[in-house]
């Protein structure tokens, strides 16, 4: 295989050794370009010395026989990342608020990689990026989003044959070594409502709540279901012969406009189950549909009729558009008002008080995810273990009484 080593930019004499410290390059015959007929060489360059330049060579030789040389490309990661964002959104697998995400943890690459080509960039110029981002006070999930989203971009670009090694590949997130005094005193249970509290909740929503307010929150508390999914259950998923509700779809209304409604999968494949229900709420429900056909039919040329459970009935502007979540926090806030209950709760703390009453109840941690559309989640284990907490102490003392008698 023809090629030839040089100095490309020394400015020595060439009757002289080389003084400048000019960097040496290499360039090799690769094959013929089909278009033109003529050869194609490679041409790399940046080494010390004649011999690194020699051996860089010889390894890109090696590669073109065996059949597994990459030529990598020059361009940026400002953008090939554009590229990658493009065909991660045009992929029809995933939601808009991902792409969103994406976008926004694209941003703390950039500060460190924009304008430098994606084949320069390194294990250990990726590492010391991640590290910089500690550095600079960014959390750590802020850090790991980021790093997600490069492993994803160099990922493609593997895929794509514009470099041959992916620089995430082994690089890692940096992470504080916490203390025993602070891993003790770490407190990692979300707010949730005891059962007296729940109860006294939904009097008050049955009693001085608006209009669905009773139902709707009856709704969540005996599901566990999460907001999104709540605000997209239309009808047809409710069977009131099996006693079931199935979860489907999820509501994404960033911008709170009740008619830019969008309707997406759940947020995870587990996430797509069959809720058994108690007939009370069913019934409940029952209630509903025929106060929400009512209106309707009364206003049938306007009304929105897209067979949502818990649309809105009080606006004529919006009738029968899907309540959005920041409505139901703020009737959520209000109703907390009202029952002296600590009004910092959400909506998704009804999901943790469902989490926690199961658990009071007995039953067990893998039916609880299965309940609530959970693969595997911290929050939710730290509730079952704190909840459970006192029966392991009873069962402790069970066998140690045990021990103890003759």
């Amino acid at each position: 295989m023809k090629g030839h080593f040089y100095k490309k930019y020394c400015k020595c004499p060439k009757n002289r050794k080389c003084t400048c410290g000019a960097k040496w390059y290499f360039a090799i015959d690769i094959g013929i370009d089909p278009k033109t007929g003529k050869r194609k060489q490679l041409r790399r360059g940046g080494f010390d010395t004649k011999k690194d330049a020699e051996l860089a060579a010889a390894e890109a030789i090696k590669e073109i026989a065996d059949g597994t040389f990459v030529k990598e490309s020059d361009i940026t990661f400002k953008d090939f990342s554009r590229q990658w964002l493009e065909m991660y959104e045009a992929s029809g697998k995933v939601k808009i608020s991902s792409v969103r995400v994406r976008r926004h943890e694209l941003k703390r690459l950039m500060d460190y990689f924009a304008n430098l080509r994606i084949r320069d960039i390194t294990l250990k110029r990726y590492q010391n990026a991640l590290l910089d981002l500690k550095r600079r006070g960014y959390s750590k999930n802020t850090i790991e989003g980021a790093h997600r989203t490069g492993r994803m971009i160099f990922k493609k670009a593997v895929e794509l044959g514009i470099i041959k090694k992916d620089p995430t590949e082994f690089a890692v997130v940096p992470r504080e070594q916490k203390t025993v005094e602070e891993l003790e005193s770490r407190k990692e249970i979300p707010k949730y409502l005891e059962r007296d509290q729940l109860l006294r909740f939904l009097e008050t929503a049955k009693t001085h709540g608006l209009e669905n307010d009773y139902v709707m929150f009856l709704t969540l508390a005996y599901t566990g279901m999460r907001i999104g999914e709540l605000s997209a259950l239309k009808w047809s998923d409710i069977d009131f012969d099996e006693h079931t509700i199935s979860i489907t779809k999820t509501l994404h209304n960033p911008a709170y406009n009740a008619k830019k409604y969008q309707l997406l999968t759940p947020k995870t494949q587990s996430s797509v189950r069959i809720i058994d229900v108690d007939e009370y709420v069913l019934n409940e429900l029952k209630k509903l549909r025929m106060h929400q056909n009512e209106i309707r039919m009364k206003h049938r040329d306007i009304y929105h009729d897209e067979n949502f459970v818990f649309a809105k009935n009080y606006n004529k502007a919006f009738l029968g558009y899907p309540e959005n979540s920041k409505m139901i926090l703020l009737r959520m806030r209000r109703l907390l008002r009202l029952a002296g209950l600590d009004e910092s709760l959400s909506p998704h703390s009804l999901r943790h008080t469902h989490t926690s009453l199961l658990a009071e109840a007995g039953a067990t941690l893998e039916e609880i995810m299965d309940r609530l559309g959970h693969r595997d989640d911290e929050t939710t284990r730290n509730v079952y273990l704190h909840i459970t907490k006192k029966r392991k102490k009873e069962v402790s003392q069970k066998f140690a009484e045990l021990m103890r008698n003759p």
